[in-house]
């Protein structure tokens, strides 16, 4: 009877978590790539699907409007659908959720890779804004401000289409010299994004964030642009300072999504192939 019961949590416990995961390739699921924004699920598909070609990988969706809710659904989705230890691939947001989670359940990741990674302290954030403007035409730069007003608008409607328009101009100022490609957001989700950012800039900004790279055990490597508009060196920089072992890459003519742009994506699926082994 505890066997049919523990069994019956278990499947439980599976489909709760079926609708957070895309699956690519065939178990066993040894890879992890984990979608920035927050609240831009899907994003990382095209980088699923090429890895994929080797080895199952998880697609983790996250759904939670916190930012310790979207740690602890990842290490539920990682726990139930995994062979762990895992290599976690996170871009952006998610490789901020990445490097959380690796600290806090270190035995659930044998190999973290950071792709264009947000910064991990304050005062490297202070430009970024203000170098995607000025790579953006008089028009619009007036449109992601105006945008960017909707949203701190309480009385607006619509935010997650707002927040989709937003998301593509400032696509355009992040990218060097993008190959064509189509969205693969699944939906652009402004109160997910409102909420978790908030709890990421305070854990931040108190400088909880970076001390957490002490409690990490695996290999990081992280990957940037040198095009990306968030510097390379507010990534390298501090890390370089709390991790044990740490390699990081810089990649010529890119900006903030490799698997996009017309000269960086071969050597940016090479440098993938080379860490996962």
């Amino acid at each position: 009877m505890v066997c049919q019961k523990t069994g019956q949590y278990a499947l439980t416990a599976l489909l709760t978590h079926m609708d957070k995961v895309r699956t690519h390739g065939n178990a066993p699921y040894t890879v992890a790539v984990v979608h920035g924004g927050p609240g831009a699920p899907g994003e990382l598909a095209p980088v699923a699907r090429e890895l994929a070609g080797n080895r199952g990988v998880l697609e983790p969706l996250q759904t939670e409007s916190s930012l310790d809710g979207q740690v602890r659904e990842l290490e539920a989705v990682l726990k139930l659908l995994a062979n762990t230890p895992v290599a976690l691939i996170g871009h952006s947001w998610g490789a901020m959720l990445s490097f959380i989670l690796a600290a806090q359940s270190p035995s659930l990741v044998k190999r973290l890779i950071l792709i264009s990674s947000g910064v991990f302290e304050d005062k490297y954030a202070e430009r970024i804004t203000e170098t995607r403007l000025s790579r953006l035409t008089k028009d619009e730069a007036n449109t992601v401000r105006s945008l960017s007003r909707a949203l701190d608008d309480s009385s607006a409607t619509d935010k997650n289409r707002i927040f989709s328009g937003l998301g593509s101009l400032l696509a355009k100022a992040d990218s060097f010299d993008p190959l064509p490609s189509e969205s693969e957001i699944i939906e652009c989700q402004y109160d997910i994004h409102h909420r978790v950012w908030k709890d990421a800039q305070e854990m931040r900004s108190s400088g909880r964030l970076l001390a957490l790279g002490r409690d990490i055990r695996c290999p990081v490597v992280a990957i940037h642009g040198d095009y990306d508009p968030h510097p390379a060196a507010g990534v390298g920089t501090p890390l370089s300072g709390v991790l044990k072992d740490f390699r990081f890459v810089i990649l010529k003519n890119c900006g903030h999504r490799p698997w996009i742009e017309r000269s960086a994506r071969y050597r940016f699926y090479d440098i993938l192939e080379q860490e996962l082994g």
